[in-house]
């Protein structure tokens, strides 16, 4: 029974029993005791007072509790959709709803707050004039033993889509000494070719994911430098190197020899974004780079517009803006003809480095922020709006979206050091991963789009499978899977 009705009830009948009106009566010179008027044995609450949204949770179901969230993180899971099931079968029987299947909670929000809005309240009463035929679907045939009508047996006879299941362990675990603990770097990145490339120190090393065979590419080491960011090209041909001396490396992957070796900052160069055969460069110097690398060097584009260190580099699906985060807590975007940013949000309270453009949906852009920010935000750069937030708990390190579906994965820092995967836009939590003792400051996609790599500084690289194919064949094998097998 509800508390604020089981109370209301107890000062009801609290007052029914207290007397009514004590008259003294003389008897003999002496008083006699009150005579007392009681109330009949009979107690008949009065319902003018009671709040039916109170007592009965069905008859104002659309607003939010502050459990919701809790709620729609346990809906994926075998007992979560049960009890999603079983809502359903007494809103067929108490309210006639007619509900027939049951939803997916994360697919069909929205179609169920229509439906729910859409419904008989409980207590509404109408007289049906219409004589109903006895082969409706509302029907209960006399002839049936069972006491729910015909939608609450196709509710439990529809098919239930198999939980969809995340391992919480890795499917593998490489050894990364030297890995650094250091917030503001990127040292970890997948080609299109399926080569992992990890700057260890002062070595960029290559790690195949056909034959598990590694490979140094260079060593900085002669000239007494370390690096600092790692990234691929579109192709997966050249890999960009950021050092800690401020120069921009391009190395061939294939012959394991340099190309050029670009100079413009005077600090460390933490982030690397390609554009086609244009390479974009953040440095501590608070400068952004843009060169062309079939130029000769000293062609280049400067962006100045961050007070601090340049810690994130992204350019959006279509080649045609760059997203930017520094440590001054500044999230900027730049078109490819203007050298000031044609956007600037400041809503997060720390760095971002975290930074995001979702394939999905033209224009999204999501980005994350440290420690004393800890929020998850998303950003409608077309209209210059911000979208959803979410507070993650904790800092909020790396972004990437899934190729195949709306979901996006994020890795943590201080002080929860996990890896959380996101359904958009309702931003529920589809799994949580943990294994890393340290910050998981690196993350990369394999280039089918199924798995993922971490790396922390523990110095150890993780390797999970998060995302799925949702419309392949069983006949299609990811790359992944076929360097597996060949294995």
């Amino acid at each position: 029974m509800d508390q604020e009705y089981e109370r209301r009830l107890l000062r009801q009948i609290n007052h029914q029993n207290l007397p009514r009106e004590t008259h003294p009566t003389k008897c003999g010179g002496a008083t006699c005791s009150p005579l007392t008027v009681k109330s009949g044995d009979r107690f008949i609450p009065t319902r003018a007072g009671s709040n039916w949204s109170i007592n009965f949770h069905y008859a104002n179901e659309n607003c939010h509790s502050p459990s919701q969230n809790h709620k729609a993180k346990d809906a994926s899971t075998e007992s979560g959709k049960d009890t999603v099931a079983y809502a359903a079968l007494l809103r067929n029987e108490l309210l006639g709803a007619g509900i027939e299947a049951v939803a997916e909670p994360h697919v069909d929000d929205r179609r169920q707050a229509i439906l729910s809005q859409s419904s008989r309240s409980l207590f509404r009463y109408t007289v049906h004039t219409k004589k109903v035929p006895f082969d409706s679907d509302n029907e209960v045939s006399p002839y049936s033993l069972s006491p729910l009508s015909n939608k609450s047996h196709k509710l439990l006879r529809s098919p239930r889509k198999p939980a969809r299941k995340i391992s919480k362990i890795p499917f593998k675990v490489l050894d990364a000494p030297e890995l650094q603990d250091d917030f503001y770097l990127n040292l970890v990145d997948w080609s299109a070719g399926n080569l992992l490339s990890v700057g260890l120190g002062a070595c960029v090393y290559l790690w195949s994911a056909c034959t598990s065979q590694v490979t140094r590419l260079c060593d900085l080491s002669v000239d007494g430098d370390s690096v600092t960011s790692v990234c691929w090209n579109e192709r997966g041909s050249l890999v960009a190197v950021g050092t800690h001396k401020g120069y921009v490396q391009i190395w061939d992957a294939a012959g394991g020899r340099k190309l050029t070796s670009l100079e413009g900052h005077s600090a460390r160069v933490g982030a690397l974004a390609w554009n086609g055969e244009q390479l974009s460069s953040g440095s501590r110097d608070r400068v952004i780079l843009q060169r062309d690398v079939r130029t000769p060097p000293g062609a280049e584009r400067r962006l100045q517009g961050h007070r601090q260190e340049v810690c994130g580099l992204k350019w959006s699906p279509d080649h045609q803006h760059l997203a930017s985060g520094g440590n001054d807590n500044k999230l900027l975007v730049w078109n490819s003809s203007s050298l000031l940013p044609m956007q600037q949000y400041s809503d997060h309270l720390a760095a971002v480095k975290a930074i995001a453009w979702s394939p999905h949906q033209h224009g999204l852009l999501a980005s994350g922020g440290g420690t004393a920010d800890r929020c998850l935000r998303f950003w409608n750069t077309l209209t210059g709006q911000p979208l959803q937030s979410t507070d993650t708990g904790s800092q909020v390190c790396n972004l990437a979206w899934s190729k195949h579906a709306n979901e996006l994965v994020s890795t943590h820092g201080y002080s929860q050091n996990q890896i959380l995967v996101w359904k958009y836009p309702s931003l529920t939590q589809v799994a949580k991963l943990t294994g890393h003792s340290y910050r998981v400051l690196y993350l990369a996609v394999s280039p089918d789009g199924e798995a993922i790599v971490t790396g922390a500084g523990d110095e150890t690289l993780r390797f999970w499978n998060v995302f799925s194919k949702t419309r392949c064949t069983k006949e299609s094998k990811s790359v992944l899977n076929l360097f597996t097998r060949i294995r």
